[in-house]
């Protein structure tokens, strides 16, 4: 099963902050919960593991990053992700286009470009539910990526944001996540959740 995902989210930092962040893999990795490098083999490749938690029970996933191209001029990240749970039952791979746009001295955008797959056991019980699931997965990471740029600043912000990231979860919780995707629906379904 394949998703494709385009989403735009706004970052409280210079751009230039938001860079700096955005090329270090390790702390790019730690935004999404449950990520973590475990060991960085060259300057563009690199092993790590995402733990999931699904009720009283967690699954770990292992794989490679790829980085494919870090362009500094257009502030743009391309990576290449993949992995398989430890029982072999579930594959993944993400190809992810990250791009920094300044939107003016204290502000920026991250946008995000990204082909999820998801192969095995896991797709076939997630199925329809990919797409809503990937999309809260983005929206966490674009979450804990801004208080991470924040905490690299000065001031009071800072000082909250470096306190978030200390409760920040240690694996993506999968029941959260459909939890977030019931919310949406209902909100949607009673017009709570209309775009303008």
């Amino acid at each position: 099963m394949q998703v494709k995902l385009e989403k735009s989210y706004p970052i409280e930092a210079p751009v230039a902050s938001a860079w700096q962040l955005l090329q270090d893999i390790k702390s790019v990795a730690e935004c999404m919960p449950g990520a973590e490098i475990t060991e960085q083999i060259d300057d563009n490749h690199f092993k790590g593991t995402v733990k999931v938690k699904l009720g009283p029970t967690t699954a770990s996933f292992k794989g490679d990053i790829e980085i494919r191209a870090l362009d500094a001029a257009s502030r743009q990240l391309q990576l290449y992700g993949k992995g398989t749970d430890v029982k072999g039952t579930s594959g993944a791979a993400m190809d992810l286009t990250a791009t920094l746009a300044e939107n003016g001295p204290g502000a920026c955008t991250l946008k995000g470009d990204s082909e999820v797959t998801v192969t095995g056991k896991m797709a076939s019980f997630g199925g329809r539910m990919m797409s809503q699931v990937s999309d809260q997965i983005l929206d966490q990471f674009a979450q804990n990526f801004n208080t991470r740029v924040v905490a690299m600043g000065e001031g009071a912000a800072a000082e909250e944001a470096s306190a978030r990231l200390a409760e920040q979860p240690k694996e993506l919780n999968a029941l959260g996540l459909i939890w977030g995707m019931i919310v949406s629906f209902f909100k949607r379904l009673f017009g709570g959740g209309k775009q303008s």
